[in-house]
């Protein structure tokens, strides 16, 4: 459901044939994360051929942005009970990482057939270069939910939360990643960022926290906004880089609502305002919440390239931000654990 991000060599090579074509594929899957480079060194190069295109359309490099609420989730519990259950940390992030991927999938499907992508103009190369067929991806998509479903079977067996609970958060994260662009098509009525904004936020932090064993609070959904903005700024980046070939397909975003200088402000917000809170939380609460504020330096470079975007400069701005994104979660989330209880604030809550 976090987009890619594009460059001109992919672009240019994927419009050639037979070996070139494989070479970009290749090329980027090299550069999409460490995970895929690791399989480039480990696995045979027939066996890599054929995995590529299905590494590219889940979009690997995006998936942290479950992986980090997860994470956090599990580490206010920890906080809250001292207790910890790997197993139940594995499951709940393999139905987190399940139900991302194959909304990943479907949003490249629904880009795809419904003419938002193409040829000419698209980030996401997977099926406008038919490295993948529309068939490929959305049976893709649906074995990556029955995954997700297999694993939350599992955990309903395992946890300690209610049934009802874990349902009503897990299929909501499910409904939210179909209807996207699926559907409703949510991305498509300017509904997307707030979807976006809840799940990737309160709503998975407060499932890993359940998952756990922890009761129902505003505390691990409270802890969830720094990191539910900064994931928000990877869609909203997205967003405004397509915003005109987005406009040219009928379709309407927050970011075709507000232009561009309305796009700028928001973005800036998006980006800035963790640290704000990470500032005032290091005041009131904890000098440790300093900690993520190492990762600004990461920013201002990535505000410069949204204004690069801003005059429709190519660049993989979303994927310096799941970096940053991921740096910043990671931070956090070891703040949370080196810090007492009694001073992460909501924990009365």
């Amino acid at each position: 459901m976090v987009e890619s991000g594009s460059s001109s060599h992919l672009l240019e090579s994927n419009q050639t044939q037979g070996g070139q074509t494989n070479k970009c594929i290749k090329s980027q899957t090299i550069h999409s994360n460490g995970v895929q480079n690791f399989l480039v060194t480990k696995i045979p190069k027939s066996i890599l051929k054929k995995l590529s295109p299905y590494l590219i359309a889940l979009r690997l490099w995006s998936l942290t942005a479950s992986l980090c609420p997860v994470s956090l989730g599990a580490c206010l519990y920890y906080k809250y009970s001292n207790k910890f259950d790997i197993f139940i940390f594995v499951i709940t992030s393999m139905c987190a990482l399940s139900v991302h991927a194959a909304g990943n999938l479907v949003n490249t499907y629904y880009d795809y057939v419904k003419g938002i992508d193409s040829q000419k103009k698209s980030d996401d190369r997977t099926l406008v270069d038919h490295l993948l067929s529309p068939n490929d991806v959305s049976t893709m998509g649906a074995i990556c939910y029955i995954f997700g479903c297999l694993g939350f079977l599992v955990l309903c067996h395992i946890s300690p939360a209610p049934v009802p609970h874990l349902a009503l958060l897990y299929f909501g994260g499910l409904s939210s990643s179909f209807l996207y662009t699926g559907g409703l098509g949510l991305k498509y009525l300017a509904l997307g960022d707030l979807l976006i904004f809840l799940t990737f936020g309160p709503l998975t932090v407060l499932f890993a926290y359940l998952a756990q064993g922890g009761p129902l609070s505003l505390f691990p959904m409270l802890h969830a906004v720094p990191i539910a903005l900064n994931t928000e700024a990877i869609l909203h980046a997205n967003n405004t880089r397509d915003m005109n070939s987005d406009k040219e397909a009928g379709i309407v975003t927050l970011a075709i609502l507000i232009g561009k200088t309305g796009s700028y402000a928001l973005f800036v917000a998006l980006l800035f305002l963790p640290y704000i809170i990470f500032i005032v939380l290091a005041a009131n609460y904890n000098i440790l919440f300093f900690l993520p504020l190492l990762t600004i330096f990461l920013a201002f470079p990535i505000e410069r390239s949204f204004r690069a975007v801003l005059t429709n400069v190519d660049n993989s701005i979303t994927r310096d931000l799941a970096k940053l994104n991921f740096l910043m979660s990671l931070f956090y989330i070891i703040v949370c654990l080196l810090s007492d209880k009694s001073k992460l604030p909501g924990y009365n809550i």
